[in-house]
């Protein structure tokens, strides 16, 4: 007798869910980007009290696989896994979605049509264009969660990312789009659009954060912010965002890994080994 499921058993946190829940607690959520296609690290990020799982398919070296891979493995703990796809094509949203993520992250979004465009990719007719393949795919257990079309929309939290100039500018009417359940600052593209490539921390790449903050917050729609920098995560928590992102597993172990190097490098060699044979 085949096995008939009333729900999606251990999937994905619905972001949208977790930050209603953490609004009304007055608390931000944290999450980390899981960039190496490693569902290990993945797994280590999930268990270490994130709230959210930033899987990177824009510039790590996911594919389709190793992302599959990471919904697998982060699961079973209780954090929103959400998968940042390389573009707003719909053939690629399609794809993830039908692996079974729940949450996806859109760069680069730079006006209200394209965030309308996103919204419509990530939903099925008559509401958007998104393809219907549940029959073959996990994100409805291969058809043993019943009425998963009839719900599919309502479980997905597309969050679109806001790093231009153009961007900034149209920032309210972006979230206030239809079906955007969040949105994403990323200062890094933002300092370089503004002119000030490789400086978050410019003046005026921080004022456009700050009004971007400002804008989706006066739309309802919550805001988070990729702010690697605790000083700059703290500015940002403080004028309103309700998530940032804080690292990732790629910079962890480089500057991990450096920090170990470093302390071993710079002892001497009188304090390296014992004099005279002798032990300490």
């Amino acid at each position: 007798m085949p096995l008939r499921l009333t729900d999606v058993p251990t999937t994905d946190r619905s972001l949208a869910a977790m930050l209603a829940e953490a609004g009304d607690e007055g608390r931000p959520l944290v999450g980390a980007w899981s960039s190496m296609g490693s569902p290990v690290a993945a797994e280590l990020l999930a268990g270490s009290g994130l709230d959210v799982v930033l899987v990177d398919g824009e510039h790590g070296p996911n594919d389709l696989t190793t992302v599959l891979a990471q919904l697998q493995a982060t699961a079973a703990y209780p954090v929103a896994t959400l998968v940042r796809v390389p573009s707003g094509d719909p053939v690629g949203l399609k794809r993830v979605l039908d692996l079974g993520a729940t949450n996806v992250l859109v760069p680069m979004v730079d006006s209200a049509a394209e965030a309308e465009a996103a919204a419509r990719a990530v939903r099925y007719p008559p509401a958007g264009v998104r393809g219907v393949g549940s029959a073959l795919a996990r994100s409805s257990r291969w058809n043993r969660v019943p009425g998963y079309l009839g719900g599919a929309d309502d479980g997905i939290t597309l969050v679109v990312q806001l790093e231009t100039r153009a961007a900034i500018d149209d920032a309210a009417a972006i979230a206030g789009t239809d079906g955007v359940g969040a949105v994403l600052i990323g200062p890094a593209d933002l300092a370089a659009s503004l002119g000030h490539l490789g400086q978050q921390d410019h003046p005026e790449v921080v004022d456009a954060v700050l009004g971007a903050i400002a804008a989706c917050r006066a739309a309802g729609t919550p805001v988070g912010v990729n702010a690697f920098d605790p000083a700059m995560a703290d500015r940002y928590l403080d004028a309103g965002a309700a998530y940032v992102v804080v690292g990732a597993d790629v910079t962890l172990i480089a500057r991990g890994s450096e920090q170990l190097a470093a302390r071993v490098a710079s002892r001497t060699p009188d304090t390296a080994r014992p004099k005279d044979g002798g032990t300490r």
